[in-house]
């Protein structure tokens, strides 16, 4: 199927389902229709943000924050002191889901998010990740056998300052060790205590559906957001009937949703866009369209396009926890104001039309990275 044919096939999904999706009432019998006000709130005080369960036990706030940005992800250099503060912030904002991975940095992220949430530690919960051959110096390449995960997860509780770790995930399927095998070593440090939850990160359904046999997973995370909706169809009907939640990463589109990029801006080595499909000045010119239907409903909600494309998210699954990233203060306040605001799934109808007149292209990932992502 190609990418014309599975965003009109994606959107014919929601429009059928959008009204009978688990939870959608319970969203919004939670969250009255907010005043202008509400509308234009740019932060959440602590207390006063969402809580979703994340396979039944995980409690997390709606909006996450994830990590690998302040590394350098995307270009720049950032200091320490300030990504602490940064970290720090999101926690007075209502924040309490943090996401990092040994292989950010490598290790950088653990060491600073450590530092940073040590002070209220039992108050939030930590997501990090292992499957790369970090420990063995090949960062690049895929690795979960049992010894490496052990040294891993050893590796992840110091620098995160803890004794436990709220939430594991295999970052990427190992197709040389059985998932059965990954996940009864995982289960095996659960009964240890070092391991709360966990999860896996572009797992396919049959990934899914053979580790949470073995031990229940709480969480998969993947890349989501309004311009790829691939898991809609991959992977959501696995997770609604086995009760797992999901950890949306890039949910803003890597800066795209947000009106920040436009057809003319270009990226170079040293930023994680510089050699993606979705990023080429072709692609970027040809998927204009879509920033401005976000524009448009953004005004319409009277909120930021950055809160809209959250607002989007958050209002489709009632079992969904987003991660978004940043390095700026000011950007993590304004897609926190996501936090208070959703769509009727009158409008989830009505938006879904008006985006599948859309043709986009552009895939998500480089051919390395897309390699390594789970079939």
């Amino acid at each position: 199927m190609n990418r014309r044919d599975f965003l009109k096939l994606s959107s014919m999904t929601a429009l059928l389902a959008a009204r009978e999706w688990t939870g959608l009432s319970k969203v919004f019998a939670q969250f009255p229709s907010p005043s202008k006000s509400n509308y234009l709130s740019r932060s959440n005080p602590l207390g006063n943000m969402e809580h979703r369960n994340l396979g039944g036990l995980l409690n997390v706030s709606v909006i996450g924050l994830g990590c690998l940005p302040m590394v350098g992800y995307y270009g720049g250099k950032y200091e320490k002191k300030d990504m602490i503060a940064l970290i720090r912030h999101a926690y007075e904002k209502g924040v309490t889901f943090f996401d990092t991975a040994e292989v950010y940095g490598p290790y950088t992220s653990e060491e600073w998010g450590g530092e940073a949430l040590a002070p209220f530690r039992d108050k939030v919960r930590i997501g990090t990740k292992f499957g790369f051959g970090v420990e063995e110096k090949q960062p690049t390449a895929l690795n979960s056998r049992p010894d490496h995960i052990r040294r891993a997860v050893e590796g992840s509780l110091r620098r995160l300052r803890t004794d436990h770790i709220d939430l594991l995930y295999q970052h990427r399927v190992d197709p040389n060790v059985p998932m059965e095998e990954v996940a009864g070593t995982v289960k095996d440090l659960m009964q240890e205590g070092k391991v709360l939850h966990w999860g896996l990160s572009e797992a396919s359904a049959r990934s899914i559906r053979r580790a949470h046999a073995v031990c229940p997973l709480s969480a998969v995370q993947s890349e989501y957001a309004i311009w790829w909706r691939e898991p809609e169809t991959k992977i959501f009907p696995t997770l609604e009937e086995l009760g797992i939640g999901f950890v949306p990463y890039c949910p803003l589109g890597r800066a795209f949703l947000t009106g920040v990029i436009d057809e003319n801006s270009r990226f170079y080595e040293g930023d994680r866009r510089w050699n993606l499909p979705q990023f080429t000045p072709e692609a970027l010119k040809h998927n204009m369209p879509l920033v401005a239907l976000v524009r448009k409903w953004a005004k319409r909600k009277r909120v930021t396009p950055a809160q809209f494309a959250l607002v989007w998210m958050l209002s489709r699954k009632a079992w969904i926890a987003p991660i978004p990233g940043t390095t700026n203060p000011a950007h993590l306040d304004d897609f926190l104001g996501a936090a208070t605001v959703r769509l009727t799934p009158y409008e989830m109808e009505e938006f879904d039309k008006e985006y599948a007149r859309i043709d986009l292209i552009g895939h998500r990932a480089d051919p390395f990275t897309e390699s390594q992502i789970d079939k």
